[in-house]
């Protein structure tokens, strides 16, 4: 993998709220209903409070037609990039490439 982009990944939150669920033309209610998971939940996942869970991903491949892999590999991205943010890895030396 190459190195850390200075742009925060998009959350998969904000792609269900601002063009996944509005192309579906679904209530938030309704997408809740339909994935198996409360209103509080889904709400907390769009207003990216909470990740999507490989479960959650499981749910939302089925319903959207997409796969979980995908909704995990966005998740995936944002989480490293919030870690490679926070973390520091100043005394940890690097002792080869990429593999």
């Amino acid at each position: 993998m190459g190195g850390v982009s200075e742009r925060c990944p998009t959350h998969p939150g904000e792609l269900l709220r601002e063009d996944v669920i509005p192309a579906f033309k679904k209530s938030k209610t309704e997408v809740a209903r339909l994935l198996g998971i409360s209103g509080q939940h889904l709400h907390d996942i769009i207003a990216e409070r909470k990740p999507v869970s490989p479960e959650v991903a499981v749910r939302l491949g089925k319903l959207f037609g997409n796969g979980p892999t995908i909704w995990i590999l966005i998740q995936a991205g944002y989480d490293a990039w919030c870690a490679s943010q926070t973390v520091d890895v100043s005394d940890i030396p690097t002792i080869g490439g990429p593999i």
